[in-house]
């Protein structure tokens, strides 16, 4: 009876983990990368009610582990590249692998170039297919370190607000949750985690990559002390914004984005940070505005569009579906945005300009426009390397007007 018993488990097991490459492989098929996976798989999980929290998690897993290839194995049948994804992205067994490779689950904690030769494949070859833009990096950015960040996932950072930083670690602790120090004021904890329903987010602690909290570095001495009239052009979600008020509670903030939606989250989540002093417009700056409340500036934060290349350890459908074209456009759009609020920027006023990218078009490259083309002089500039410490890399500059 035992023995049936136990038949039955691994029988259920593997009837179970077969469902799930079956349904992950069913995904891939029907996703085009055309909206955010993300969103992607929100949709499909919603339209199909069978999947339970623990099945959406495995599932949801696995489809990114099978993007974080990029390129790389494009030639293995869908089954097998996932398995080849998951292969290459666990450093510990788990129980798909043992389902369906066991040799493979076996080798799981070995470094990444044993992997690969026990799949038969140079690991420089995997990661030129894997990242096939190197000629396009930024300096100072190496290769392999970034190209391996890729199949690992990133962890989620958290920024503590000035005035709580006693109150957050102890209600993680009190909940179980691991964490990891980074500073006085930055913690990171696994993906894994629900800390929204552990913390007060956005009151006493801001969701907010390590390499974006370190941005506070070239807004500081932007925003100084006292008042200040700061214009934060592309706010989207509000997280510079809300840095910078951290950093200088007595500016006056005026934010803008051309979608009246991500305004809308901003307000609400403005008002759960204690931010009232602002005014806020939809302003497309891909033509000059006449008008700017609060204009002119001493500070513009023009965070702008672009490929999100240093973010793709989150968004690894990127990995997959980007076109190269993209880096001369995104390039270009940053180029005109920053043109058109500058004139709204005093004279001998501060622009820090940011991008989520590793491209030296949208970074040192535009940086050479600003000075040459507009004017600008550059006072710092340089990459915030993340791929290092499991998170986003950046770049970032400070000019003043002349």
């Amino acid at each position: 009876m035992a023995i049936a018993l136990a038949a039955n488990c691994v029988f259920s097991d593997m009837s179970r983990f077969h469902s799930y490459l079956n349904s992950t492989a069913t995904i891939l098929s029907e996703y085009d990368g055309s909206k955010p996976f993300s969103l992607f798989l929100r949709q499909f999980f919603r339209r199909h009610k069978k999947y339970g929290s623990r099945d959406r998690w495995l599932i949801s897993d696995f489809c990114f582990y099978y993007f974080r290839l990029g390129r790389a194995f494009a030639d293995l049948e869908m089954s097998e590249r996932i398995l080849t994804g998951i292969f290459l992205c666990s450093e510990t067994q788990n129980r798909m692998l043992e389902t369906h490779k066991p040799e493979w689950n076996a080798l799981t904690s070995v470094p990444f170039s044993e992997k690969c030769a026990h799949l038969g494949v140079a690991p420089q070859m995997v990661l030129s297919s894997v990242f096939p833009w190197k000629a396009e990096l930024s300096q100072n950015i190496n290769f392999d370190a970034l190209a391996r960040s890729y199949f690992v996932k990133p962890e989620v950072f958290l920024r503590i607000r000035p005035g709580h930083r006693d109150s957050i670690r102890p209600r993680l602790k009190s909940a179980h949750i691991p964490y990891k120090e980074h500073s006085v004021g930055t913690i990171s904890v696994s993906p894994k985690e629900k800390i929204d329903q552990i913390l007060p987010i956005d009151s006493r602690v801001i969701i907010q990559d390590l390499s974006s909290q370190k941005v506070g570095d070239f807004l500081k001495d932007a925003v100084g002390e006292g008042e200040c009239h700061v214009w934060d052009c592309c706010a989207a979600s509000g997280g510079k914004s809300i840095l910078a008020y951290d950093l200088n509670p007595a500016i006056t903030l005026t934010v803008s984005d051309v979608r009246p939606q991500i305004l809308h989250n901003l307000a609400i989540r403005f008002e759960t940070a204690g931010i009232t002093k602002y005014k806020s417009l939809v302003l497309d700056l891909n033509s000059v505005p006449e008008t700017v409340p609060n204009a002119p500036f001493d500070v513009i934060i023009a965070d702008v569009p672009c490929t999100g290349s240093g973010t793709w350890g989150r968004t690894p459908e990127h990995l997959f579906y980007f076109k190269e074209a993209k880096i001369e456009k995104y390039a270009q759009i940053q180029r005109t945005i920053v043109a058109n609020s500058l004139l709204h920027l005093k004279s001998g006023g501060t622009l820090v300009f940011i991008t989520c990218s590793v491209f030296k078009q949208e970074n040192e490259e535009n940086v050479a426009f600003f000075e040459q083309e507009l004017g600008l002089n550059l006072e710092r500039s340089g990459i915030i390397i993340g791929y290092e410490t499991k998170a986003d890399s950046m770049f970032a500059a400070v000019f003043r007007k002349g």
